[in-house]
């Protein structure tokens, strides 16, 4: 049974650099984790080790490329790109990648997908939040996701910082941290991306490019829990093919990133089923250990057949590892 975690963050020196000034006003330098971020061999791979995970698929955290020009991001995006191809290419049984891509730019960013699946070999891409402010249900996102379908590889969407207009309205006035922490991994990112995805579904994306297939993390980023009701109120306004609940069976997959405790991977299961679900840990931000910790406790929950699925069944059909 091969296990497979893919919500797992990197940083590389070239990215610092060239995002210090905007990510130290977002607050997103992260320094106490900058060491293992910026660790793509041996370190990673013992803590990999420690445990038990046999693959993990790394992506940027890619917030600050919000801070460049569009022709600096597509430029820092494939240094990016690159310094991640040669890591994965010294440790190919153990590390693979998602591309990062500078989205202000859609037409470039299209043609370093293409790079990034076909030369450097990269198993997806993930997205971070807005871009310029916008949603990705605009329509000039529209050729990124029919390129992503047409190549095979799935859409991370992961969250990122609100604007700020969104941090003034919702997240000031708090003492100290507060704030910050409530508009992140507090709350923020999690039920924005919800948003974000229910957004993505109502705008018709998946009746455009019905081949596309999304990836949320941290279970689902609450959406199991209230889709009963997200359904029943938007599917007949929405004017799709489907109800909206009908897509987390056929275009949507949830990964357990950062959530390690058992009632919400039992709503997940009991609301999209074990054939949509994948583990995954967050890592540096949580502990490999504590994922391994979790996976004791489902044991007690799944059988074998489905343990199989969700640590490295399912994301193997999803990256198309055995291509």
């Amino acid at each position: 049974m091969k296990t497979i975690t893919l919500e797992e963050h990197f940083l590389t020196e070239t990215y610092v650099r060239a995002t210090a000034e905007y990510s130290a006003k977002m607050g997103m330098q992260f320094p106490e984790m900058q060491a293992k971020l910026l660790d793509l061999g041996a370190g990673r791979i013992a803590a990999m080790d420690e445990a038990g995970i046999d693959l993990q698929v790394m992506s940027l955290v890619a917030f600050g490329l919000e801070g460049l020009s569009a022709a600096d991001g597509t430029v820092v995006a494939r240094e990016v790109n690159d310094e991640l191809a040669a890591a994965v290419a010294e440790h190919p049984d153990r590390l693979a990648g998602f591309a990062t891509l500078a989205l202000k730019d859609v037409g470039e960013a299209t043609k370093e997908l293409e790079r990034c699946v076909h030369g450097l070999g990269f198993r997806g891409v993930m997205v971070n939040g807005t871009v310029g402010g916008r949603f990705f249900d605009d329509a000039r996102f529209l050729p990124f996701f029919e390129a992503a379908a047409a190549l095979g590889v799935p859409v991370y969407l992961h969250p990122a910082p609100p604007p700020e207009p969104v941090r003034e309205a919702y997240y000031s006035g708090l003492p100290g941290e507060l704030g910050r922490m409530l508009s992140i991994a507090g709350w923020g990112w999690h039920s924005e991306t919800a948003l974000h995805t229910l957004r993505l579904i109502v705008s018709g994306l998946f009746d455009k490019v019905p081949g596309l297939q999304l990836i949320i993390g941290h279970m689902g980023e609450g959406l199991p829990f209230a889709l009963a009701r997200s359904s029943g109120m938007l599917s007949g306004a929405a004017k799709l093919k489907r109800p909206v609940a009908d897509y987390f069976k056929t275009n949507i997959h949830l990964t357990t990133s950062g959530y390690f405790t058992l009632p919400p991977l039992e709503c997940a299961l009991e609301v999209v089923g074990i054939e949509r679900m994948m583990y995954s840990v967050d890592y540096p931000f949580s502990a490999n250990t504590k994922g391994k910790d979790f996976l004791e406790k489902v044991a007690g929950v799944l059988s074998g057949a489905e343990m199989e699925m969700l640590v490295g069944g399912n994301a193997a059909k999803v990256l198309r590892l055995g291509d």
